[in-house]
């Protein structure tokens, strides 16, 4: 019995998680869409994923996937520090894209880490239509 318990909490954990994602997503696809971005494009999103940038005083090329992994369902590790970083997929990682103020502050450090430049508002939505199906 105890252990049928743990397993609808974990479930209902799990739902919560899931239709917070789906709220900070769907609020941050509004914004983004009001700052003149399109329908999200995930396919674009995988192909930036994985394009390699150099942006100025980095001594090598780097990528989303650098530290984050080409398979979003898998743990990553960050290039310069080595720190852990927890699976991008939501599907595996209940708590990514379930709040509106971490995604934008992780938008806006790795973007300038990453690419050298703030993301668009095009790229945002892309990449949260591509983070959300994984």
């Amino acid at each position: 019995m105890k252990k049928i318990s743990i397993a609808i909490m974990l479930a209902g954990s799990m739902l919560l998680a899931g239709s917070a994602g789906a709220a900070a997503v769907d609020e941050l696809l509004q914004t983004y869409a009001g700052q003149g971005a399109g329908a999200a494009d995930p396919g674009a999103a995988n192909t930036l994923w994985t394009r390699e940038f150099r942006p100025a005083g980095a001594d090598q090329d780097r990528s989303c996937a650098t530290c984050h992994t080409r398979n979003l369902r898998q743990t990553g590790k960050h290039a310069k520090t080595g720190k852990p970083i927890d699976a991008m997929a939501p599907s595996v990682n209940g708590k990514r894209l379930t709040d509106v103020k971490h995604i934008e502050k992780w938008f806006g450090r790795n973007c300038k880490w990453t690419l050298g430049r703030e993301c668009s508002p095009q790229e945002k939505a892309n990449f949260l239509a591509f983070i959300r199906g994984s």
